[in-house]
């Protein structure tokens, strides 16, 4: 790995953000336009998502099952705003095994479609609901500009998808499941994140409502880092998924989608980053420790290496790594796994097997004020106190970032100004015209109407009509 410094975060944060997944050795650009190699590392932290989200989700009652990759192109024409909503980003296949097909398949951008045509064949009797399944896969969206994790043609994610015998059933599972993703952000990925409503210009195409989780960058950017929908019977209808009531009468079915991708993984790295490279959550990180023998020679090396095993046992219930490369200097080392992001490094030279200690250097506290003394004894209980103060320390530095650049403009001219320098939080009518001025004039779009509004009324900030919902105002990613 190079040496070379880091772009700083206030002078180019975008080019910071892409040598970071580089350098640390998450992704890669793949030979195709658009696409991206997630490496080891940054595949041992989506893996880490995923088993949090997994657990939360099976804890919920919902079962996982996979669906095919390839759709009908006649599925999507069915329910014409969602076909509208996606068809400029749909890759298309025509040829198969060397032959032109009878239909045209595309590669899912999303299985509503093909989901709710199994769920017409499955469900039959208010018995059989609710229908509570999950899938881990990839999806295909051709987009045109394009960044690692962010925002790939390619990219891997969970989607929830379920049927209910009311509208108030499927409303309850769309809350339920977008509390679940606040959690998991919140607790696990200590990514302060803001839940609410979309507006109707930015629901998902074919959901009768939307709602998301939104999480402030290190750049005071926006990124939509979850959504859960609310699909109403607009798919039960497009794919006659029925079911006969109690009365013996058929219903149509109320149904949800909702999905979190590896699009968390930029969440995490513009939320917690510095100019030294990543910061990882332990919870979340794939190496919660790492553990740096130091020795000049083999008599020294013959004192630390034992010592090293010994602790590397006790700490076994930690995601650990000794680096013990031979060929590299400490200090390269030290900013190899600063640049990887692992929460605490200790370091053991001859002096702390003499004197019984550990050196531990926090990553989220630089410099000498990270650094503590741990006795060798009871190291498990200590390293374990430090990693959760780690923790909680990034979901404080965040919120209060995240804080500090909440704006109430009072009038227009300031909602420009604070758009520039974080989010606007502001009365809105309501009406798509202002929203479409507001995007156009200052680039910022509404992110979520959080679901604790403050009490009364006020004026939209752009036309001054009167306004029922505050809304969280800012250009995003």
């Amino acid at each position: 790995m190079s040496e070379e410094k880091l772009p700083s975060r206030a002078e180019n944060f975008s080019e910071w953000y892409n040598q970071v997944v580089l350098r640390a050795e998450l992704a890669d650009y793949a030979p195709v336009r658009g696409c991206m190699v997630v490496r080891p590392y940054g595949w041992a932290l989506w893996e880490n998502i995923q088993a949090s989200l997994d657990q939360r989700f099976k804890a919920t009652g919902h079962v996982n099952a996979a669906f095919p990759m390839l759709i009908p192109k006649s599925f999507l024409e069915k329910e014409k705003e969602h076909v509208e909503g996606f068809s400029p980003e749909l890759a298309v296949v025509t040829i198969g095994g060397g032959e032109v097909l009878e239909e045209p398949l595309i590669v899912r951008p999303t299985s509503e479609t093909i989901i709710g045509h199994m769920y017409s064949k499955w469900i039959k009797s208010y018995r059989d609901l609710p229908v509570l399944i999950n899938q881990w896969g990839n999806v295909v969206r051709w987009e045109m500009r394009t960044r690692l994790f962010l925002r790939t043609l390619e990219f891997y994610w969970q989607e929830g998808h379920t049927a209910h015998a009311s509208y108030e059933e499927a409303e309850e599972e769309t809350l339920r499941m977008l509390e679940v993703y606040t959690r998991f952000a919140i607790d696990d990925a200590a990514v302060p994140v803001l839940p609410g409503r979309k507006s109707d210009s930015e629901r998902f195409a074919g959901a009768q409502r939307t709602y998301s989780i939104e999480a402030m960058m290190g750049d005071t950017r926006a990124l939509q880092a979850g959504t859960s929908h609310n699909l109403g019977q607009n798919f039960a209808k497009a794919f006659d998924i029925r079911y006969l009531d109690p009365n013996n009468q058929l219903q149509y079915c109320w149904t949800t989608s909702w999905g979190l991708s590896t699009r968390f993984v930029g969440a995490i790295i513009m939320t917690h980053g510095d100019d030294q490279g990543l910061i990882l959550p332990p919870r979340l990180a794939p190496i919660q420790i790492v553990v740096i023998p130091i020795f000049r020679n083999d008599e020294e090396k013959s004192v630390v290496m034992p010592i090293v095993e010994r602790l590397k046992n006790e700490l076994a219930s930690f995601r650990l790594r000794v680096d013990d490369r031979s060929e590299l200097t400490p200090g390269f080392k030290f900013n190899d796994w600063e640049m990887r992001g692992v929460p605490l490094r200790l370091e053991i030279g001859p002096k702390d097997v003499q004197n019984h200690t550990v050196m531990a250097a926090r990553r989220d506290i630089p410099g000498k004020g990270g650094k503590t003394l741990l006795n060798q004894d009871q190291i498990s209980s200590q390293v374990t106190t430090l990693l959760d103060n780690i923790q909680k320390s990034l979901l404080h530095r965040a919120t209060t970032f995240r804080d500090e650049h909440i704006y109430n403009p009072k009038n227009y001219e300031e909602f420009k100004q604070a758009v520039t320098q974080g989010w606007a939080f502001s009365w809105w009518c309501g009406n798509a015209e202002c929203e479409g001025q507001i995007k156009e004039e200052t680039k910022a779009t509404t992110r979520c109407m959080p679901m604790d509004q403050p009490e009364g009324k006020g004026t939209c900030i752009y036309c001054g009509e009167p306004a029922h919902e505050k809304v969280y105002f800012a250009r995003a990613y």
